[in-house]
């Protein structure tokens, strides 16, 4: 069962009630300019379910994963996807103009909740739970994990011995990380390198999550450590390192969809049937047909569900 918040539901999405809702928008590569911005041939109906992705291909796949089965289950789906990062998309869900939006548990609670504690997936979903507004509410998480890791090159492995961030201290060269802009104040960042691991580094910003310009700019030296999400497939195909985390620097970041209070009745055994079977493992998969095989996420997605007895 899902875990609600305490506090009382906030009106149904008033924001979508005064505006004309679209049927189903297209997905990857056919979304809107302003994806917050309701499209045409909407239907007003006030049964719509508005399901949102950040810009991350990873994440749109996932929901496009709660999409599907969503309509399947008879629900008509507006799909608004590539919205951007949290502090563009966060304002849509609290007001109502979004009410599905797959998460990650750990950076959710450093947004909400910065001096927040836990690190482990038990403890970092509870403290989420209770850290969410009014009227939003956290599903099931899932097994998989999509969380921030810091990557060198083989290379730079074998040269100074590096397979944990503990080795760092022992580095004789300056480190630069590389990362979304963000990451130079997350808890995870440079400062807590420093106060974790003795760590000293710079900080570069790459603005792509982790994408194609933080992997070139490691493989070419602008930058000594990427964070690349730890589902990414590049990681092993690129003979990237992970480095260990013995300290528990990064929290525990497994998949959770936060939805509107006043659907969650209605949606939350649908959505919780996905996270029961979505792993790291799959995830991983998932994302390699994406960038490897450029599959869409509507395709990725459908497969997927219809393998797993979801869909009909």
């Amino acid at each position: 069962m899902f875990t609600a918040t305490t506090s009382s539901a906030r009106p149904k999405r008033l924001a979508l009630s005064a505006i004309a809702l679209s049927a189903v928008l297209g997905i990857a590569g056919c979304s809107q300019s302003n994806p917050l911005e309701p499209g045409p041939g909407a239907t007003g109906d006030g049964e719509t379910i508005v399901v949102g992705s950040q810009a991350y291909y990873s994440n749109e796949i996932i929901a496009e994963l709660y999409a599907q089965v969503l309509e399947n289950a008879g629900f008509t789906v507006e799909r608004r996807y590539q919205i951007g990062q949290r502090d563009a998309y966060w304002p849509a869900l609290e007001n109502g103009e979004v009410d599905v939006f797959p998460e990650y548990t750990g950076n959710l609670l450093q947004f909400l909740d910065p001096d927040s504690s836990g690190t482990d997936p038990d403890t970092v979903y509870q403290q989420l739970t209770d850290a969410l507004p009014d009227g939003l509410t956290a599903l099931d998480r899932a097994d998989a994990q999509d969380a921030d890791s810091y990557n060198v090159t083989q290379e730079f492995s074998d040269e100074h011995d590096v397979t944990s961030l503990a080795d760092l201290a022992g580095v004789d060269v300056p480190i630069i990380l590389g990362g979304n802009p963000e990451l130079a104040e997350r808890p995870y960042g440079p400062d807590g390198l420093l106060e974790t691991y003795g760590v000293e580094v710079s900080f570069t910003a790459i603005g792509d999550s982790g994408g194609p310009l933080t992997k070139a700019a490691l493989e070419s030296g602008e930058i000594t450590m990427g964070d690349v999400y730890s589902a990414d497939p590049d990681i092993a195909t690129s003979g990237f390192v992970t480095l260990d985390d013995p300290e528990g620097l990064f929290l525990a970041q497994n998949v959770v969809p936060i939805v509107s209070q006043d659907l969650a009745d209605q949606i939350a055994d649908l959505l919780n049937e996905v996270n029961a079977l979505l792993t790291t493992d799959e995830l991983i998969r998932l994302n390699g047909l994406s960038t490897t095989e450029q599959q869409s996420s509507k395709q990725i997605a459908e497969d997927w569900l219809r393998d797993n007895n979801l869909i009909d």
